[in-house]
């Protein structure tokens, strides 16, 4: 968007009284214009978020990065479609980096959310492993404009795959992202539950990193609460701030903590949404998963942290039954 000149006339009045000054306009009328100029430049901004389509496409679309080693991809792929059902693609060996390596790849697809699985057969090319999830994009060149005027750092340029582009983005805090775009248009269908990405951010990072992502995913803040119950990190005796997100993307949780908590918080990257929490739990563990915290109740949920083959470690709750 072109700026104007309105910008000399700023809520300093000390500012508007060195302009009004030079044009000889009285302070009152230009105080007056002032306000109204900003006034309609702020609704102007209010609409354009309000109809403007973003880069996203839906949460169905958005996948869980899980590294695993290759001989363990196979029990992986077995203990989530037993746990959560589903479904997973061919797996297929691909170059899926810009600079030379070789993993396994494929999609895996279940009601509460979609995992791509990487089985490297070389060394991982820096920064692949750091990114969380990877967003499906309508547009590229778009997102990445939309990513850097939000704050984000493009850790790795958009290059080609067998399939699109793609491209890793860093919010401030840390937090990484891949962005993708497919050549043909994938089509899945709507999920059961929408899973929630989950962040971890210092409390000096918070505020620039929700800053960045709501402008980049055009989303909302469902709830902010300063003293959520610190059992849900670890710390069942204390409190800390807790942030939830909803977007295009799907939903988000940042954790807003000093670093003090205990593994493995902070080392899972999605919390699954399931309907029957004991049901799912049971198909878990005769899965081979593995109970990292046992079952809690919090904010209305029954909770769990858990570890499936491979490593790959991730939260599982459900409304808490009454």
């Amino acid at each position: 968007m072109r700026r104007g000149p309105w910008w000399l006339f700023t809520s300093d009045s000390g500012a508007v009284h060195e302009v009004t000054m030079s044009l000889r306009i009285p302070v009152q009328v230009a105080a007056a214009f002032c306000i109204v100029t900003c006034l309609a430049s702020a609704s102007n901004i209010v609409r354009a978020a309000d109809v403007a389509p973003g880069v996203g496409v839906g949460p169905q679309y958005d996948s869980t990065h899980v590294y695993v080693a290759p001989e363990d991809a196979d029990r992986f792929v077995a203990s989530i479609i037993a746990t959560f059902g589903g479904r997973s693609a061919k797996q297929v060996v691909a170059t899926v980096t810009p600079t030379p390596s070789s993993t396994t790849s494929q999609i895996i697809q279940t009601p509460v959310g979609i995992v791509s699985l990487f089985g490297y057969k070389t060394p991982i090319p820096y920064p692949f492993g750091a990114e969380r999830t990877g967003f499906l994009v309508t547009d590229m060149d778009e997102a990445i404009r939309a990513a850097r005027a939000a704050g984000a750092d493009v850790l790795v340029a958009p290059f080609d795959d067998p399939i699109g582009k793609d491209a890793i983005i860093q919010w401030p805090g840390g937090v990484c992202t891949q962005l993708y775009w497919h050549t043909i248009p994938p089509a899945y269908p709507p999920l059961q539950t929408v899973p929630e990405n989950r962040v971890y951010v210092s409390p000096d990072a918070a505020e620039a990193f929700v800053r960045s992502f709501l402008q980049f995913s055009l989303g909302r803040v469902v709830s902010d609460d300063p003293r959520a119950p610190g059992v849900e990190i670890g710390r069942p005796d204390e409190t800390y701030r807790r942030i939830r997100i909803e977007s295009t993307f799907g939903k988000m949780t940042a954790f807003v903590t000093d670093g003090h908590i205990p593994y493995p918080y902070g080392r899972e990257t999605t919390g699954y949404e399931v309907t029957n929490f004991a049901d799912t739990m049971t198909k878990a563990k005769a899965a081979g998963v593995v109970v990292l915290v046992a079952p809690y109740t919090s904010d209305g949920r029954d909770a769990a942290m858990v570890q499936l083959p491979g490593g790959y470690v991730a939260e599982i709750h459900a409304a808490a039954r009454m």
